[in-house]
């Protein structure tokens, strides 16, 4: 239980609250007759003050009143008027609230009255706070306790009278705590009560405290005193009993008992001074020991004896401790031996409650006292003058028992969930060092030092992962210097910046770095002195190459998406460091490399890498602004651009943030800025990557703010200068921003075009949205406004983006339409309202549950219009419906405008749901068909989202309206809740035995009447409204559209998204009835019985509900509404989870199969109904609820003692599904984890059921509580240590589970054994095998560790010997973690020895199996782990080759075989192997002749198929021969055997063996591809032979995956020189390789209605490298020779094959491929001068290009960009360098490319015709009808069918790109006067084309006019596919006029 810590707020200024009678008689007293003496003065200012009702008046009249009692003399009389005086100040001064600053002015004034009047004020303000004590009402209380407070709070008068009244006051403290804690018992489920009843429980320990504190020589004299002695030890013996009761009873929260624990010890230190018997009663306290007690007084010890009583709760040491160190001194030497102890006792009171306590918020109290010892013990050593106690100091240093303690219990809790854990750990480990530093301070070099050194050593030596040590690290640095941890790991630098590219660790690792550098700068300026100039740039040089060269490195190579945490943090601290490194970094950037060339492929260059370092800089203000050319001339203007349109996403980032970015929020925005934001924006709106879209739009936010504020640094400036010239350049400026404005804003308006993509139009939203913030839409006479530019049709555009399928883009429209000047939205013309209105309501009621939330948008917008009473009252006219919108008054205000509105809105669709709910009542089909409820529902909520209801004028009005909202809600869920409470729902298939239900459900089957076909799942149905007889049969068929309304079609889909739609708009509604509006005491809408009504609602609908979209939205509306009873101040409605939760709990308790509450779907909706209760919970309370409901469900969880019954089974089903809900619950965090251990034995335990249902529930929730305990799976690898823990950590943080997984483990092992080979599974050991082998042992873990991991050891052994397959594996990486690295080469030895030396007779193979899968995977991690060999005469190698018979044929089982093969392998096959060279030659000389020997080299004639194992075995002895053969043939003797093997390897039968092979070579050929010399010539091991035996396995091989594997590795080896094609003794010319390559590649192309997957992707692969081979071969054809390429008849073949591949419905591999193609033939094909394919192939390939630039995916686009950097250098635009580019620059520059090839061919009139085809678009005539047809029935009866929808590509934007580059190249050639159009083939094509686009202009044009009114809402898709086609024929028609 935790109480966090309040937000501080500014103190309120209240005026001074009197009931009348006392500030009467106050005033009274106060009143004078004339009279100018001080005392008078005094008097009316007061009595001014009184009278004032302003409080800041009274706090200066106050501080006047104190001024002029300062200046009052002895002499003056009137000693009554003075008393008045001061007791009107402490009257006031008493009756004030806390923390008003009116007091603290009293405070002052009473304090500054002079010394002869403080004993006068002293007794007037006792007075009055004794009047106070004496008056102890409970609702006083707390206004007391903290007057008391206030009086000790740096108040000297106050702090007198309390030492005065301090009797009184104690008691007061004994009577108001007494109170509390009887209170406490009575308000248990009251939340709110009892949390304030807590906060004034904390105060009141707090001011004892305080009290005691400050009357320490009050109370020891007291004591001393002969009379009222007893009273007093009575008072303090009685507040001693009220610490006590808090501190052992659990309900209270912890920073109460923490408190209490620091009074207890305060109160012994005040009775009984500071000397040695203190100590020892606080040691008996701690130890709960009373017999060393005898030293306390007599009337303390029953007291102290009390709080030592067996069987008190944990804590209550714990706050002991805190108290012992934070109440006693520690500072200066120690007062005694018993002193000493206690120092020494409090730690190890504390690690004994480490292991025993659960809760994260008790871990984080215990970690914090640790920390706080250290320090205590941190000041005895630094006592000054008197040596240390040997003893202490032995204690304290390092190596000790007690630092050895201290230390494991850091590595265990280093990476606790908690951050306060983590850094107080840490803490606590450099205090430590500081504690051995001092208690050692001879030794002062850490390398002298062999504990520091070797504590080093080996937290260096930790995995990475482990994000404690970095910490611990940074500690080490900081006391030792970054040259102690450089000096043992100089490499460390680069490690650290390698790590920078994950995220979880690069803050850690960030922070570490930045510790090092700074002090290895420091260090080394230190050892240079004060040098000279070449000195220090000597010593900056090593600096720079420690730490700048590293990063440098990372940033050009490494992957973009490794090195975005480089640039959050590292780079900007190193610039901080170190500002003059910028001009090394570009230096050495531009130095290395032309920047624009790029990295390895994903990395982002030198120029990517010099952006991100500029852009660090700029943001640091390390960058100089200032006049020659941008940041210092730094970087030339052109390279800026290259980066502003880069292909990577993060370079153009880092360059845009480097325009953006400024460390002064003022500085100017330069014209060149402008322009560069110009050319980056066009370009990068459509940017489908969110990261990057918020990234643009928040970098761009900070230019505009910089412009705003520098503007309005301008226009200030204008006001102020005199000089003309100074003058001029600012208005210059001013007149440059508008222009920019000007442009940015028309620029983002125009891109909102019906058809836009839906990334461009949520960056230019999001934009302008910006826009209008900042400066602002109107046309008023701001410099700056940009309403002028905002054209009407723009404003359409906006308000038609409301209708977008994203809900993102609706919400920005609405916003931006707010914005907008009104007139050029015109929605107050009343006729464009009514039609915006009715659009409205007719989407409202659509079955495309998107368009009700259009529906609602475009409410809200109407919202504000006067009129739109009258467009309502219109429509309900033309309903028929009875309505009349309230009436507006005489100039109505807005908010009364937007309320009336509201409430006429919300009147009105809830008159048109009631009406539909009652024909829905009649015939739920018909509803869900052509009026589905939940659209009117979403509007409802929708407007009253937006309800103000602090000032409503229409009380009464919304209460009607509310009463019937709760009322039709409730109609609504009782016409659809037959269908999603029934036990199918998806398909609607009844097996409900309850008879209510039955019926509901029978009538709505009789309406739909499924047939036993799945036609009714497809096809719709035509119902007709006419004929509503539901017993007459009907015909199931697709109608035609032009059903006229008279029809209606409705699919099972239909009306199951109708049901559970509206269940959830009926949750949202009552959720934000309940939530929103306030209860009805007085002005409320809302009753009680109306909020309990809908709880119950909430009940019934989660525990009956079966559909899961149903209960998971009625949960979000029943959240809102347990938050909100929470919060209620209706006692009733606080008790209502705590009783819901009790009755559910018995629900489940007493549940059965006949139960009606769901046992299956995972028990439903009642695990989210428990949630919502337990979620309510305040986090501040004490979590009773949680507590006892998780206590319940763990008991129903774990096995019954009677047995399995029903009456057991289904309890038990509900609590482990209830179990997984709450411990994924984020909500509940931290307070589950106490449970884990608890879960986690249910789950296992589990698993022994015989019920399956009971073992399904166990399986979920074990599979949650392994997230919940490791984290969230980070990557793909299963094993990964990121989701592990060490042992130690895991077992301390969940110690119960160490007991029952240690017997879980031993019961399962003995059923393991088996001589008989019979299998015998336990059921858990799989579970625990999987648990155990999520831990790893810490090289940090002590060998005495109670909780050590040895104990598991041999029966993990044990289970390694199982008949179970699965179960060995298991094992034997289970094993691993439990064997520390240096104890592998010994545990692999003993292992070894366990196998049998010589076959013979009862040899049990299951057990050589397992033991040799443990010896591998022992090896394996020690090979990853160790980094160094195994150490010599381990005898690991003379036991392998004692048993080499393993490997051999004497063996006769091929597993084992091939697990001992597996072993040679892992010790044979490295290059550097773990064994020394003499072992590891004569281990590879007996494997290999074991190899030539097998059945690889001289296979068995008698045998056939292999048999169980076989193939793994002969996989085994491949990977052998692999290693002889390709990867280290000259280690295993040469190419002699070498070539013989891989040709047995590739003509092996078994296909596993021969794709292995190949993977083998290919992998071999790409290393030595990366090893730049070796690229040309070809590898020893690759002879002629093995040459021809791949080409010809590339003819006969008939396994796809081995055929894919062998063309990529010819393809790799044709790109080093042509291939010569063998086909045994046959050579193939290349066009015969062509020819056959080609066919394979037509057979394996992708056909969509591939639909078996392993197929698709095997043929996928297959198709993929047999074209990327051909098109190599094609490539290397034409190269050859040009002229004569178009002779080869199947080069045209092959042009069709690759655009074929570009299609949309292709696989994205296949893209990926074409794309690649393509851009590998950019210089020979498509840009050579000869034209070598011929016009038309080469069109159709430079067509499929630019589809590929359109795709969807970016990677394909991407790809396909990369063309840019192969178009020979003089055919490129001056703009644009061969540098990667983004591709909608790619795509403007390769049309434009296009254009002046056709010049250069000689083909521009041919040109123009094919580009102005392209732009007329493929379809015809005839097409366009179709299409008509098939729209009705792809919209209305598929709901969720998307079809192949791109969602990037723009053809809006193309067909403009076209018409713009088809429109210059006629210019161009009528400029250079080409050769025309007058030929008579082209004047027939002009025609043709003419009669086409006027033909698709007409009907385009026809089809847009026969759509109903504003077709932007109601056919958005229709509208805007007509509108492209009329756009296409207008251009087109516009280009073929200028031909003619």
């Amino acid at each position: 239980m935790v109480v966090k810590k309040k937000k501080k707020t500014t103190a309120k200024v209240e005026a001074v609250v009197l009931d009348e009678e006392k500030l009467h008689k106050l005033i009274a007293s106060l009143s004078v007759d004339g009279g100018e003496d001080g005392v008078r003065q005094v008097a009316q200012t007061l009595q001014t003050c009184l009278e004032l009702s302003e409080p800041v008046q009274q706090i200066q009249l106050v501080k006047k009143a104190g001024s002029q009692l300062e200046a009052l003399s002895e002499e003056e009389p009137d000693g009554a008027l003075l008393q008045a005086c001061l007791h009107a100040l402490s009257l006031v001064y008493t009756s004030l609230q806390a923390k008003n600053p009116l007091r603290r002015a009293i405070a002052s004034a009473l304090s500054s009255a002079p010394a002869w009047l403080q004993e006068q004020a002293v007794s007037s303000l006792s007075a009055c706070l004794s009047d106070c004590l004496s008056d102890p009402t409970s609702q006083r209380c707390p206004h007391i306790v903290d007057t008391i407070a206030a009086c000790l709070d740096g108040f000297t008068l106050g702090e007198r009278c309390i030492n005065k009244l301090l009797p009184e006051v104690l008691q007061f403290l004994h009577k108001g705590l007494s109170g509390y804690l009887h209170q406490n018992s009575g308000l248990t489920g009251r939340h709110i009560a009892q949390a304030q009843l807590m906060h004034s429980c904390l105060a009141a320990v707090k001011a004892s405290v305080l009290v005691i504190q400050r009357s320490q020589g009050t109370i020891g004299a007291g004591l001393r005193a002969e009379q009222n002695r007893c009273r007093l030890e009575d008072t303090l013996s009685s507040l001693l009993g009220c610490y006590t009761h808090i501190l052992t009873d659990e309900e209270f929260v912890q920073s109460v008992q923490s408190t209490a624990g620091l009074a207890v010890v305060l109160l012994i230190r005040s009775v009984m001074g500071c000397g040695d018997e203190v100590a020892s009663v606080v040691c008996s306290l701690l130890r709960s020991s009373a017999p060393g007690l005898d030293s306390a007084p007599r009337w303390l010890k029953p007291r102290c004896e009390g709080l030592c009583a067996s069987g008190r709760p944990p804590g209550v040491s714990l706050y002991l401790c805190h108290g012992a160190l934070a109440m006693l001194s520690w500072k200066g030497a120690l007062p005694g031996p018993q002193w000493e102890r206690l120092l020494l006792l409090v730690p190890n009171t504390l690690l004994d409650l480490d292991v025993s306590i659960k809760e994260s918020s008790t871990a984080m109290v215990v970690a914090r006292v640790l920390t706080l010892w250290s320090s205590a013990a941190l000041d005895c050593l630094q006592a000054g003058g008197q040596p240390c106690p040997p003893r202490l100091q032995q204690s304290l240093s390092g190596g000790s028992e007690l630092q050895r303690h201290l230390l494991e219990h850091i590595y265990s809790h280093w990476e606790h969930p908690l951050d306060g854990v983590r850094h107080q750990t840490r803490s606590l480990f450099r205090n430590l060092l500081l504690l051995h530093q001092h208690a050692n301070p001879s030794v002062s070099d850490p390398a002298e030092d062999p504990y520091v050194a070797e504590l080093t050593r080996s937290l260096l030596g930790l995995e990475w992962h482990m994000r404690g040590k970095y910490g611990s690290l940074g500690c080490l640095v900081e006391l030792y210097g970054a040259g102690h941890l450089l000096h043992i790991r100089p490499e460390l630098p680069s490690c650290l910046v390698g790590l920078m590219g994950d995220q979880t660790l690069a803050p850690y690792a960030s922070d570490l770095l930045e510790r090092l550098f700074v002090s290895h700068k420091a260090q080394l300026a230190s050892e240079a002195g004060a040098a000279d100039e070449a000195a220090t740039r000597d010593w900056m040089e090593r600096w720079h190459q420690t730490w700048v060269t590293p990063l440098l490195q990372v940033l050009c190579r490494a992957r973009l998406d490794q090195t975005t945490y480089i640039l959050d943090y590292f780079l900007p601290k190193l610039l901080r460091c170190s500002p003059s490194s910028l001009a090394h970094m570009v230096q050495a950037l531009q130095a290395t490399t032309p920047p624009c060339s790029q990295g390895p492929s994903g990395s982002r260059g030198a120029l990517g890498a010099l952006m991100t370092c500029l852009r660090a800089a700029r943001a640091q203000g390390v960058v100089p602004s200032s006049k020659e050319g941008l940041w210092g001339g730094l970087v030339p203007l052109s390279l800026l651009q290259q980066a502003l349109v880069h292909k990577h996403d993060q370079v153009r980032m880092d360059a845009l943030g480097l325009v953006c970015e400024s460390h002064r929020s003022t500085e100017a925005v330069t014209s060149q800025e402008m322009d560069l934001i110009r050319h980056f924006l066009p370009p990068n709106l459509n940017s489908q990557a969110p990261g990057v879209r918020q990234q643009t739009v928040s970098l761009l936010k900070k230019l505009l703010c910089r412009m705003k504020d520098s503007a309005l640094l301008l226009q200030k400036r204008l006001i102020q200068e005199r000089e003309q010239e100074q003058r001029d350049g600012d208005q210059h400026t001013l007149h440059l921003y508008k222009e920019f404005l000007r442009w940015l804003c028309v620029r983002l308006l125009e891109v909102l075009l019906p058809g836009s993509s839906f990334s461009k139009c949520l960056t230019a939203l999001h934009l302008l949205c910006l826009l209008g913030e900042l400066f602002t839409f109107s046309t008023g006479p701001d410099v700056l406004a940009l309403g002028e530019a905002v054209a009407s049709a723009h404003a359409q555009n906006v308000l038609y983006c409301v209708a977008s399928n994203f809900l993102e883009v609706k919400q920005l429209a609405s916003t931006l339409l707010r914005q907008l000047p009104p007139p050029a939205v015109g929605l107050q013309v009343p006729e464009r309202t009514r039609r915006v209105l009715q659009a409205a309501l007719d989407l409202s009621t659509s079955t495309k549950p998107f368009d009700s939330v259009t529906a609602a948008h475009l409410l809200h917008l109407l919202l504000h219009q006067p009129d739109l009473g009258l467009a309502l009252l219109h429509c309900a006219q033309e309903q028929g419906l009875e309505f009349r919108p309230p009436s507006l008054p005489t100039q109505p205000s807005d908010a009364v405008v937007l309320e009336l509105n509201m409430l006429a809105v919300v009147q009105f669709l809830l008159r048109c749901l009631q009406s539909e709910v009652s024909r829905s009542e009649a015939s739920l089909l018909q509803a869900a068909a052509s009026y589905p409820l939940y659209g009117r529902a979403h509007c409802i909520t929708a407007v009253l989202q937006h309800l103000n209801t602090e000032s409503l004028s229409q009380t009464e009005q919304w209460r009607r309206v509310v009463s019937e909202l709760v009322a039709v809600c409730y109609r609504m869920s009782d016409v659809v809740s037959p269908v999603v409470q029934s036990s199918s729902p998806e398909g609607l298939i009844p097996m409900d035995t309850d008879s209510e239900t039955t019926a509901g459900l029978q009538r709505i089957l009789q309406e739909i009447q499924p047939r036993d076909t799945n036609d009714f799942f497809t096809s719709a149905r035509e119902l007709d409204t006419a004929h509503c007889d539901h017993t007459q049969t009907r015909t199931t068929h697709t109608p035609s559209l032009n059903t006229g309304g008279e029809g209606y079609r409705v699919t099972a889909q239909m009306v199951l998204v109708c049901c559970w739609r509206s269940m959830k708009e009926v949750a949202m509604l009552l959720g934000q009835l309940c939530q929103s509006l306030p209860l009805h005491t007085q002005s409320g809408l809302i009753t009680e019985e109306q909020v309990e009504g809908v709880g119950l609602y909430f009940r019934q609908q989660l525990l009956q509900s079966r559909h899961r979209g149903a209960f998971e939205l009625a949960y979000v509306g029943f959240v809102r509404l347990t938050d909100m009873l929470c919060r209620s101040g209706s006692p009733a409605l606080q008790q209502l989870p705590a009783r819901w939760l009790s009755e559910v709990l018995e629900e489940v308790k007493s549940s059965d199969p006949s139960s009606k509450l769901c046992a299956t779907r995972r028990s439903a909706g009642i695990p989210f109904y428990i949630q919502a209760l337990l979620s309510s919970e305040p986090k501040s309370s004490s979590c009773s609820l949680l507590k006892m409901t998780m206590r319940e469900l763990i008991a129903l969880a774990e096995p019954s003692a009677s047995g399995t019954t029903d009456s057991s089974t289904v309890p038990q089903v509900h609590a482990l599904n209830i179990l997984r809900a709450l411990y994924r619950d984020t909500r509940l965090g931290e307070n589950v984890i106490p449970f884990v251990s608890d879960g986690m034995q249910a789950a296992v335990l589990g698993f022994t059921s015989p019920v399956w249902a009971v073992r399904n529930s166990s399986t979920l929730l074990f599979s949650t509580l392994i997230t919940r305990i490791f984290g969230v799976k980070k990557g793909k690898d299963e094993h990964s240590k990121k989701n592990r823990m060490t042992g130690r950590e895991f077992f301390t943080r969940f110690p119960a589970l160490y007991p029952f997984l240690l017997n879980q483990l031993e019961e399962a092992a003995a059923t393991v054994e088996s001589v008989s080979g019979q299998v015998k599974l336990h059921p858990s050991l799989f579970l625990l095998l999987l648990v155990l082998s999520r831990l790893y042992p810490s090289p940090m873990d002590g060998s005495s560790s109670p909780l050590g991991l040895a104990p598991f050891m041999p029966f993990i052994i044990r289970c390694g010997h199982s008949a179970v397959y699965r179960t060995r594996e298991m094992a034997a990486r289970a094993l691993v973690p439990f064997v520390l690295v240096t104890q592998v080469p010994s545990t692999v030895h003993s292992l070894l020895q366990e196998l049998p030396a010589q076959p013979g007779p009862g040899i049990q193979h299951n057990h050589i199996h397992g033991t040799l899968l443990q010896v591998l995977f022992l090896l394996r991690s020690y090979q990853t782990d160790s980094h160094r060999p195994l150490p010599a005469g381990s005898g690991i190698t003379e036991g392998l080759r004692r048993r080499m018979w393993l490997a051999s044929r004497h063996n006769g089982c091929e597993v084992t075989r091939g697990a001992f093969l597996d072993v040679l392998v892992c010790l044979c096959g490295p290059k550097i192997s773990l064994l020394d060279d003499s072992e590891v030659g004569d281990l590879r000389r007996e494997a290999l002749s074991v190899l030539m020997a097998s059945e690889l080299v001289a296979p068995d004639s008698s045998s056939t198929a292999p048999g169980p194992g076989g193939t793994q075995y002969l996989l085994s002895l491949a990977r052998v021969a692999l290693s002889a053969s390709v990867e280290i043939p000259e280690l295993w003797g040469g190419p002699g055997p070498a070539s013989r093997l891989l040709r047995c390897l590739l003509q092996c039968p078994q296909y596993e063996v021969r794709e292995l092979a190949l993977e083998g070579v290919l992998r071999r050929l790409q290393e030595e591809e990366e090893e730049e010399e070796e690229k040309k010539r070809r590898p020893e091991w690759l002879d002629q032979t093995t040459l021809s035996n791949l080409t010809g396995l590339a003819l006969h091989e008939t396994h796809p995956q081995c055929l894919a594997k062998v063309l990529t590795v010819l393809r790799v080896l044709s790109s080093r020189g042509e291939l010569e094609w063998r086909d045994g003794v046959d050579v193939l010319s290349q066009e015969e390789a062509l020819l056959l390559l080609l066919a394979l590649a037509q057979d394996s192309a992708h056909r969509p209605d591939a639909t078996l997957t392993l197929y698709r992707l095997s043929s996928v692969e297959l198709h993929c490298a047999a074209l990327t081979l051909l098109s190599q071969l094609v490539v290397q054809l034409v190269n050859s020779n040009p002229q004569g390429a178009s002779a080869v008849a199947c080069l045209a073949e092959w042009g069709s094959l690759v655009c074929s591949c570009c299609g949309e419905e292709q696989p994205v591999e296949v893209k990926l491929t074409a794309a690649e193609v393509l851009v590998s033939c950019t210089a020979t094909v498509l840009t050579s001068t000869h034209l070598p394919l011929g016009l038309s192939t080469s069109l159709s390939l430079w067509r499929s290009l630019f589809t590929l630039l359109q795709d969807e995916d970016q990677d394909v686009r991407d790809s396909a960009s990369d063309f840019i950097s192969n178009v020979p250098a003089p055919l490129l635009r001056t703009d644009v360098t061969g540098a990667s580019v983004c591709p909608p620059v790619a795509l403007d520059s390769g049309v434009g490319l296009l254009c002046r090839l056709f010049e250069l061919w000689g083909q521009t009139p041919a040109g123009v015709l094919a580009l102005t085809e392209w732009l007329l678009g493929d379809g015809d005539a005839g097409e366009e009808a179709v299409a008509d047809e098939a729209t009705g029935l792809d919209e209305e009866d598929f709901l969720f069918e998307k079809g192949d929808l791109n969602l990037w590509a723009e053809p809006v934007q193309w067909v403009k790109l076209l018409h713009r580059h088809v429109d210059s190249l006629i210019l161009a050639s009528k400029r250079t006067r080409a050769p025309g159009f007058s030929g008579s083939d082209q004047v027939h094509r002009i025609r043709t084309l003419s009669t086409r686009a006027r033909t698709q202009a007409l009907g385009s044009q026809r089809a847009l006019d026969s759509l109903p009114a504003l077709p932007q809402f109601s056919s958005t898709m229709e509208h805007a596919r007509l509108l492209l086609r009329h756009q296409r024929a207008t251009l087109a028609l516009d280009v073929l006029e200028r031909l003619r």
